[in-house]
């Protein structure tokens, strides 16, 4: 699921009150509610529905050791969850422990609503995944515990590729450009061998970090644009290749229904969140009647001779600073994301929180692609304008001004490092 990151929480006087409470150095001090009678604790509905064994689980371990705590749950949908959640930070109603997705988590540990969290009491932290470590983690300390992940993963047509002699997925970009240019030939200008959406920032910035660039760096706490730097030209100057050979859609869109296009029988190829395919192949979007057992993931090689990073989307849990119950809340998500939480959260097709996990889906051949491509990942920039760099689109922006050829490579990147450098070190 993508989740978009919120510019700002926008509640004036949430923003007073937390301000007021302070800044404690652990999620489990003092004055954290060790001893708490109670503990709400808010999750989407992707637990209610799809996990919920794994929620009683944790409450029992919690219940075991607090005898006589009650535990409440409350599950909101992804379109509404921030709205209330920002409503309710606002007064003295806090709840104890609430899932993020981890795009969300930036914008509220830059305006100090979350509780600083010992990392080193949680099983498995030192071997969280690069990317979502980077997600919880914002001026040295850690606001939060990666929950759960979904990679991104390269997609293609079996039928398609293999009527032009291509029996097997690509294993170097040199193999994935060379069969992508015999499935181009064959089916004329009004087929996409690849459907990549030109607005799609995840794919185009993975060809970025593919090629050493990246979206801004931090030099001593101060953080500056770097798209247009040459590696970073490299990777962007190399997206715009595949969006001019291989995509013959409509060069303005994002890729939120990407599933949908593919499903249509128009394409060969996507690159994206690993359940699109499967999506894609569902009966309700499959057009073709062909797409079911015809579909396969595969690992994307990048051009670097590496397989590509790739965007890792996912879920975190956070303490609010309100919290009166803190100390039982870390006590609660390291129930729910530790071992058994996350051997229950592999089994319902998530990838975990850390690379020991990560390590044996990559044996299993049902798991092995989104394992083996999420090895590699970045993340954006945990700078605290970066909020602003997302609801200005500037990215997405760049990325339509390049593959409409509106502007070149190097002076749409100019113009993105202006923008971004204007406001991502505001707060």
């Amino acid at each position: 699921m993508k989740r978009k990151l919120i510019a700002a929480i926008g509640i004036a006087g949430m923003m007073v009150s937390i301000a007021a409470c302070g800044d404690s150095d652990s999620g489990s001090s003092d004055n954290s509610g060790a001893d708490a009678k109670e503990l709400t604790v808010w999750l989407t509905v992707d637990a209610q529905n799809n996990w919920p064994d794994l929620v009683k689980a944790a409450d029992a371990a919690v219940q075991k050791k607090h005898p006589g705590i009650k535990i409440n749950h409350e599950y909101y949908g992804w379109p509404d969850k921030n709205t209330k959640l920002d409503a309710v930070l606002a007064t003295d109603k806090a709840p104890d422990v609430v899932e993020m997705g981890n795009t969300e988590m930036l914008g509220y540990m830059v305006k100090g609503a979350f509780a600083p969290l010992d990392a080193s009491k949680f099983t498995n932290s030192s071997a969280w995944l690069d990317g979502l470590k980077a997600s919880v983690t914002y001026d040295g300390k850690t606001y939060g515990v990666p929950y759960y992940a979904g990679g991104r993963v390269g997609n293609w047509r079996k039928d398609v590729f293999a009527s032009v002699g291509v029996k097997s997925t690509p294993k170097t970009y040199a193999e994935l450009t060379s069969a992508l240019d015999k499935v181009q030939k064959k089916e004329g200008d009004k087929f996409s061998a690849w459907y990549q959406p030109t607005r799609d920032w995840y794919a185009a910035m993975s060809f970025v970090y593919d090629a050493g660039g990246s979206i801004a760096v931090d030099s001593g706490g101060t953080w500056k644009a770097n798209l247009s730097s040459p590696e970073s030209v490299k990777g962007l100057t190399e997206f715009k290749n595949v969006v001019d050979k291989y995509m013959h859609g409509d060069k303005t869109k994002d890729e939120s229904d990407r599933y949908i296009v593919y499903g249509q029988g128009k394409s060969g190829m996507i690159f994206g969140a690993a359940w699109e395919g499967a999506t894609s192949a569902d009966p309700k979007n499959d057009k073709t009647g062909k797409l079911k057992d015809n579909l396969e993931n595969f690992v994307m090689p990048g051009p670097s001779g590496k397989n590509m990073p790739v965007f890792l989307g996912g879920s975190d849990l956070a303490v609010p600073v309100k919290s009166k119950a803190q100390a039982v809340a870390a006590e609660w998500i390291n129930a729910f994301t530790g071992p058994s939480g996350q051997k229950g959260l592999m089994a319902k097709g998530n990838l975990p929180n850390n690379k020991t996990d990560l390590a044996t889906l990559k044996n299993d051949p049902a798991t092995a692609v989104p394992a083996t491509a999420a090895e590699s990942n970045w993340f954006v920039p945990m700078a605290p304008g970066w909020g602003q760099v997302e609801k200005a689109q500037v990215l997405q922006n760049m990325l339509q001004s390049i593959g409409t050829g509106k502007q070149s490579v190097e002076a749409a990147a100019k113009d993105a490092d202006a923008a971004i450098d204007k406001v991502i070190n505001t707060k």
